[in-house]
């Protein structure tokens, strides 16, 4: 594990004690628990392939996703997902990584 995503994973498994606890709480409306628990099935999914050493490979394809991508967003599936986000994105994806 190189130190980014050594950091990665840290911080994957911060978010994932912070959401585990507010969940506990269970002051939040219904909308946000499906929301939370949704978020964190996504970090339990990216911890585990930082376990199985796969972090950082598309589901689909088996590809390296980009580090930069990995970095705004470590729980990202596939490249395929990249397409949604550009709808999102207030600039072309390719070009945040030139």
């Amino acid at each position: 594990m190189n130190a980014m995503q050594e950091k990665l994973f840290l911080e994957l498994r911060q978010t994932k004690e912070e959401i585990e606890n507010s969940l506990q709480k269970k002051q939040k409306q219904s909308w946000l628990t499906s929301i939370l628990k949704a978020e964190l099935a996504d970090i339990n999914s990216a911890i585990q392939k930082f376990e199985e050493g796969k972090f950082g490979q598309c589901e689909t394809s088996g590809e390296f996703i980009p580090e930069d991508l990995l970095k705004m967003i470590p729980t990202i599936k596939s490249l395929k997902d990249t397409e949604d986000l550009e709808y999102y994105y207030k600039k072309p994806l390719s070009s945040a990584f030139l």
